[in-house]
C-alpha cells in the first residue's frame, strides 16, 4: 500500500551495466519502447494504482471499525518504518542476481495479504480483527519493500541509454495517474463495499507479477564484485585484487574440500558490509550525493507543506473532499509534467534545468504561507508537481548512468531510505510548527529550506551535471 501524498518521484533510482561513454551521443532518443519496458510500465502503473486505492481508505476501514487515531498512526508509523528497514537488506540478493525472482514472489505474497483483507471484509461479518489487520499490512509492505528494492537497477537492464530519460518518464506518468486515478476509486469502491479497494490492491500485484513474469530479461547484471566501486571517489568501480592462493598444505588447495562453516557473526558482519556498500558508494560519489540531498530535501519539504495544508484546511472547517481535490490536482500536473519531460530534457542543459527547477520552487512553497481555500492550496502544489518530473527525470537518468552494475539495488536503496525518513518525519515537524507558531510557518520554513537546496544545486549540479558519465544499459 502506498502514500496518497505528492512525492518528488526521484526515489527510484536505479544502475545499470557498464559500457562504453557518451551515454546519448550514439544512441537515438525516440526508439520504440521494448516489450520488456512496456511490461515494466504496466507493472509500476498496476502497482501505484492499487496501492492509492487501497492506502486511502485503509485508515477509514480502521476507524470505521472502532479504533482510535492512534493505532491507525502507528499501524501507517510501523509499515513506513518496515519498508526503510527492509530496504537496504533486500537489496543484496537482488544485486547478486535474484532480483526477478524477488520481484515476482514479493508481488504474489502481497496480492496474498490484500487478498485475505478482502476476504475477512466480505466473509467475516465486515470485522476482521486488528491482529488480522496489522499482520496483513506488515506482509503486504514487507513483500512490497522487498519488491522495490528488487525493482532498483531494472530501467537500464531492458532500456538503451538515450531510451532513459523516456522510461523514466513513463514510470513517473503512471505514478501521476495512479495518483490521480486512485484515491478517488478507492473512495468509490469503498462506498460500494468495504471490501473492494482491497480485492483492487490484490489483482493490481497479480497484474504486476504476471507483467514481470512476462518481461524477457533475466534481469542480471554483468557479475562483478559486488564490493566494486563502494569506495571510489567518482563512482566508478576499481580493480578487485586477486585472492592470495593458499598454501599447498592448506585444507583449501583440495578442490574437493568443504568451505570453512561461517560463524553467525561472520554472517552477520559480511551482510552488514555487503548493505552498507551502497552507502559508501553515495558518500564517495559527488553526482549520487547531490541526488541524495536534492531528493531528501524535496522529498521532506512536499510532506511537510502537504499535511500543513491538511491541519489549515481542517481548521477552516473543510472536510476531506477539499484535500481529495488538491491530490487530484497536484497528480493531473504531474501526469503532464512527466510526459512532456523526455521532450525538455532533450532540449535543456541537465545542469540549468534542474537549477531552474530548485529556484522556482521557492516562490510556490511561500505563496502556501498565504493561501486561503483549497483551490489556491491545489493550484500551488500542482505548480509543484508540474515543474519537478524535468529534475527528477534528469536526476534519475544520470543516477543510472553512474551507478555501478553490483550496486544497483542497493545504491538505490541508500536514496530511497533517506528520502521515504524525510517523508516519514516531516508530518511530525510541520504539526509541532503549526501548533507553535502558526499555520503560515511550515511553508516559510519550508521555503527557507529550498533557498538552501537551490544555493547548494546552483553550485553542485554545475559542477557535476556538465561531467561525462558512462553509458549504461542494455547495448551500451
Amino acid at each position: 500500500m502506498g502514500s496518497s501524498l505528492p512525492e518528488s518521484g526521484a526515489t527510484r533510482v536505479q544502475a545499470v551495466p557498464p559500457g562504453r561513454t557518451n551515454a546519448t551521443a550514439h544512441t537515438k532518443h525516440n526508439e520504440r519502447p521494448s516489450r520488456d519496458i512496456r511490461l515494466f510500465w504496466c507493472a509500476n502503473a498496476a502497482d501505484s494504482l492499487g496501492s492509492q486505492a487501497s492506502g486511502v481508505v485503509l485508515p477509514l476501514l480502521l476507524l470505521g471499525l472502532g479504533y482510535s487515531p492512534a493505532v491507525v498512526g502507528v499501524v501507517a508509523g510501523v509499515s513506513t518504518a518496515t519498508g526503510l528497514v527492509l530496504g537496504p537488506l533486500v537489496a543484496v540478493p537482488a544485486d547478486r542476481g535474484a532480483r526477478k525472482r524477488v520481484m515476482f514472489w514479493s508481488a504474489v505474497v502481497s496480492a496474498l495479504a490484500m487478498g485475505s483483507v478482502a476476504v475477512a471484509l466480505a466473509v467475516v461479518e465486515g470485522r476482521p480483527s486488528l491482529v488480522h489487520l496489522l499482520t496483513a499490512v506488515l506482509v503486504e509492505r514487507t513483500a512490497t519493500a522487498c519488491y522495490e528494492a528488487a525493482a532498483r537497477g531494472t530501467v537500464a537492464l531492458i532500456s538503451t541509454p538515450g531510451n532513459l530519460p523516456r522510461v523514466v518518464a513513463g514510470l513517473e506518468a503512471g505514478d501521476r495517474g495512479a495518483l490521480v486515478a486512485g484515491p478517488a476509486l478507492g473512495g468509490m469502491l469503498y462506498q460500494a463495499s468495504r471490501a473492494l479497494p482491497f480485492v483492487l490492491d490484490a489483482v493490481s500485484y497479480v497484474v504486476t507479477a504476471v507483467c514481470v513474469r512476462a518481461m524477457r530479461s533475466d534481469l542480471r547484471a554483468d557479475a562483478t564484485d559486488p564490493a566494486d566501486g563502494a569506495d571510489s571517489a567518482d563512482g566508478a568501480p576499481e580493480p578487485a585484487s586477486s585472492p592470495a592462493p593458499a598454501p599447498a598444505s592448506s585444507p583449501a588447495s583440495s578442490p574437493v574440500s568443504p568451505p570453512a562453516p561461517r560463524s553467525a557473526r561472520g554472517t552477520w558482519s559480511a551482510l552488514a558490509a555487503e548493505a552498507s556498500a551502497g552507502f559508501r558508494l553515495v558518500r564517495a560519489t559527488p553526482l549520487l550525493r547531490l541526488v541524495l540531498v536534492w531528493t531528501t530535501t524535496v522529498n521532506g519539504v512536499l510532506a511537510a507543506l502537504y499535511y500543513d495544508a491538511v491541519f489549515t484546511l481542517q481548521e477552516r472547517g473543510h472536510g476531506g473532499t477539499p484535500m481529495g481535490l488538491v491530490l487530484a490536482l497536484s497528480g493531473a500536473a504531474g501526469l503532464a509534467g512527466s510526459l512532456a519531460a523526455p521532450r525538455l530534457v532533450r532540449r535543456l542543459s541537465p545542469a540549468r534545468a534542474v537549477v531552474a527547477v530548485s529556484w522556482l520552487m521557492i516562490p510556490l512553497a511561500a505563496a502556501l504561507a498565504t493561501a486561503g481555500g483549497p483551490w489556491t492550496y491545489g493550484a500551488l502544489f500542482g505548480g509543484f508537481c508540474l515543474i519537478m518530473p524535468l529534475a527528477t527525470v534528469i536526476l534519475q537518468a544520470r543516477a543510472i548512468q553512474g551507478t555501478p552494475p553490483a550496486l544497483q539495488a542497493r545504491a538505490g536503496s541508500v536514496l530511497a531510505t533517506a528520502a521515504g525518513g524525510a517523508a516519514a518525519m516531516a508530518p511530525a515537524l510541520s504539526g509541532l510548527l503549526t501548533a507553535h507558531a502558526g499555520a503560515a510557518v511550515p511553508a516559510l520554513a519550508c521555503a527557507g529550506v529550498l533557498v538552501l537546496l537551490a544555493l547548494h544545486t546552483t553550485f553542485g549540479a554545475t559542477r557535476v551535471l556538465t561531467k561525462d558519465v558512462p553509458a549504461r544499459g542494455r547495448g551500451a
